[in-house]
């Protein structure tokens, strides 16, 4: 895995996913699928870890098994996702899933990418004229270097580290802490949470139809859901679902579920309709999401538009108050 994601590598991991789903459709079994991507497949640093995929098949391992196997090549949702879409039977149905998760995250990047070019080259432009008089004044390159670059090298490292923090690939811990702020964040928070248990209705539906024992069904689901305080919060749940206690009433009682969830989930579950319901949530929460994802492509670049304006406007505004603030003391003296 890259150290970070493109949307040139977000798309390449989307069509990964979707020639697996329509090579099983087609009745391809996943040793041959692999054989065939190895032949041809999305892009040429994906050979080898599909070779090495296809000897822990034929070895006898599972899919999930293998992928596991293959650190640092696909998150661990991913594989949390295939792993239930195994046990219930609906691989085909996570690879759509995983390959439609993919396109779209690689379109809000590549959006947000094309929206920033603009502001980027203002930013860029104000950094390196500010100075340039000054530099004209006393041919001080040095100088001149000194100061753009003590402001670009630090802004650039900040949004390196930024961008690394926010990749999937590392640990519990770490990404339970990237959660954590993310949901501090308007409207982003929001739209992560919806599309984790967007992903967690997806997979629990699957797991039920599949005849899944519920508090199994549950645990790979909060798996598959990439929300570390989803599973921590589940995780607890076991003994108290042995103890006789209905799933509804758990989820009623999690903060972690908004009202909406719970009272759709209890409904389904009183009803005997609980797989139309989760389906009915993964559309709900999936739709909610994107909408709320692609806004947010659009309105970040625009704030951070107006935020340069705003400043250069200051500045402006500081360096002719400065000028007039000398005239007027030159001609009190």
């Amino acid at each position: 895995m890259s150290l970070l994601l493109t949307p040139r590598q977000l798309r390449y991991r989307s069509e990964l996913y979707t020639q697996f789903g329509s090579l099983t459709a087609a009745g391809v079994s996943l040793l041959q699928a692999c054989d065939m991507l190895i032949r041809n497949p999305p892009a040429r640093a994906f050979r080898q870890p599909l070779r090495r995929l296809l000897d822990y098949l034929t070895q006898g391992f599972t899919f999930s098994e293998s992928l596991s196997r293959l650190p640092g090549w696909l998150p661990d949702f991913d594989i949390a996702l295939i792993r239930a879409g195994e046990t219930s039977g609906r691989l085909e149905a996570c690879f759509k899933i995983l390959a439609n998760y993919y396109e779209e995250r690689a379109q809000l990047l590549r959006q947000m990418i094309a929206d920033l070019a603009y502001p980027f080259f203002i930013v860029h432009f104000a950094i390196l004229i500010t100075p340039f008089p000054q530099l004209f004044l006393t041919g001080n390159l040095q100088a001149y270097l000194t100061q753009v670059l003590g402001i670009l090298v630090p802004v650039y490292a900040l949004v390196f580290l930024i961008l690394l923090a926010c990749q999937g690939r590392h640990g519990e811990s770490w990404r339970a802490l990237i959660e954590r702020v993310g949901r501090l964040i308007p409207i982003l928070g929001t739209a992560r949470k919806e599309l984790a248990l967007a992903r967690l209705s997806m997979a629990l539906e699957s797991l039920i139809s599949a005849g899944v024992s519920i508090i199994e069904a549950w645990q790979m689901a909060a798996a598959a859901s990439g929300s570390p305080a989803l599973r921590r919060a589940i995780a607890a749940w076991p003994p108290k679902l042995q103890a006789g206690r209905m799933p509804s009433e758990a989820v009623r009682d999690c903060s972690e579920f908004p009202e909406v969830f719970a009272s759709l989930y209890a409904t389904g579950e009183l009803s005997g309709k609980l797989d139309e319901t989760l389906k009915r949530l993964h559309t709900l929460l999936q739709d909610n999401a994107s909408r709320k994802l692609r806004a947010l492509a659009q309105w970040i670049p625009r704030l951070i538009y107006i935020a340069i304006c705003l400043a250069i406007g200051w500045r402006v505004l500081s360096f002719w108050s400065g000028y007039f603030g000398d005239i007027d003391k030159i001609l009190k003296l």
